[in-house]
């Protein structure tokens, strides 16, 4: 059925279906659900326990047995809530029950702009409410639509944004032992060796003692600590290099859905399995209809300023994914130095020269920006960008 308000006879609108329109506000406390349906404007709220699906589902079914009974014809559910903490478990249960959900990104509902505005659960209902109806009006800019991945794109991001975490986490290991022994004089232990516990056991402070007891005990379970996310990075880096070599997935049934695209962005030079894994779960899972929309996915698109006589270049939105944005900045930076002879490189060299510093790392954003859409259109047509080497 056609979300746009459409014009009909009298006889075609009696047969069309009734429009209930609910928004969530989910909480970890409570969830708060705003209903309007055709027999009233009013909005009804109904309190339930958070993270009980099942009484949202009987409370929908009800509302829709009586508004089919009082219209006397089918009813249609259409409802909404907000990204974030719960994720898309929600918007699965209800689609899968015969309810028409949108998932809205919060950042692009409007509020009141005064600094002390009130906030509430109740006014955050109705704001969606509204955003919602005006949305199946067929209003443009009024909300936007989180695009919702199916259960194997959302899982296959799990392997390079997991991996993300324990690169931190072996971080602040290796700062942390680092730290200790500095505190004794010791700077040139290095956690990430293989003979760690070897060199570990012949430390002496700067003043010529053995480590203390306890000091020693503490660094040797740091060390265990480390080791054990060593060994976890190990294993997700092997599955990561599994699927961009076409050998399939380390464990039965977690097949990649972007394994293609992941194994394509390998073979070009520059690209590695990590910026391959990245791009395709962080972007080119998705459909993008112009170059436009991939720049501004990426957070690279720019956000000028025009009004009056003020006209100035805010720089890039950021608005988009974050870690798509770095990784393709880093990308650009390995992009220069591996394809030289890319129409890309050989565009960034006319334009920035010798010139060091602010100059060059703008430069690189525009790069960036220009490398994702070539990136997209290589991953979607097989288009090759100008100049770019394969890997033997």
């Amino acid at each position: 059925m056609d979300i746009r308000t459409t014009t009909s006879s009298p006889a075609d609108r009696d047969s069309e279906a009734a429009r209930i329109v609910v928004a969530i506000e989910l909480s970890k406390k409570s969830w708060l659900v705003g209903i309007v349906t055709p027999l009233s404007d009013k909005l009804s709220l109904h309190t339930l326990p958070a993270g009980d699906g099942a009484a949202l589902l009987a409370v929908l079914a009800r509302t829709r047995r009586k508004v089919e009974t009082a219209v006397g014809r089918p009813a249609e559910i259409v409802s909404c809530y907000e990204a974030g903490y719960d994720g898309f478990w929600l918007h699965r249960l209800l689609e899968g029950h015969g309810v028409r959900n949108h998932v809205f990104d919060p950042a692009s509902l409007q509020v009141n702009r005064r600094a002390r505005r009130a906030k509430t659960d109740r006014i955050d209902v109705a704001a969606m409410s509204r955003a919602l109806r005006a949305h199946l009006r067929g209003e443009p800019r009024v909300v936007s639509v989180v695009r919702v991945p199916s259960v194997a794109e959302e899982d296959a991001r799990r392997l390079h944004r997991e991996r993300d975490r324990l690169i931190r986490e072996r971080v602040q290991h290796v700062n942390r032992i680092k730290g200790l022994l500095a505190t004794q004089g010791i700077y040139d232990y290095q956690p990430l060796r293989r003979d760690r516990h070897d060199r570990l056991a012949a430390l002496v402070t700067g003043d010529g003692r053995a480590l203390p007891a306890r000091l020693g005990a503490e660094i040797a379970r740091e060390l265990r600590r480390l080791e054990l996310v060593l060994d976890m990075i190990a294993a997700l880096e092997a599955e990561r290099n599994a699927i961009a070599e076409g050998r399939g997935a380390a464990h039965p049934g977690a097949a990649h859905p972007g394994a293609a695209k992941v194994q394509a962005l390998a073979k070009l030079k520059a690209i590695g399995p990590e910026f391959a894994t990245v791009l395709v779960g962080e972007a080119f899972h998705r459909t993008f209809a112009n170059r436009r929309q991939v720049a501004a996915y990426g957070g690279l698109d720019p956000s000028p300023f025009n009004s009056g006589g003020m006209v100035r270049d805010q720089g890039i939105a950021k608005a988009g994914n974050a870690k798509l944005r770095t990784t393709m900045i880093e990308l650009a930076w390995m992009w220069l130095r591996y394809q030289p002879d890319s129409a890309l490189s050989h565009w960034f060299r006319e334009r920035v020269g010798t010139l060091k510093g602010r100059p060059r790392r703008i430069a690189i954003v525009a790069l960036a920006r220009k490398l994702l859409v070539a990136l997209w259109r290589y991953v979607e047509t097989g288009l090759v960008p100008d100049g770019a080497q394969f890997k033997a």
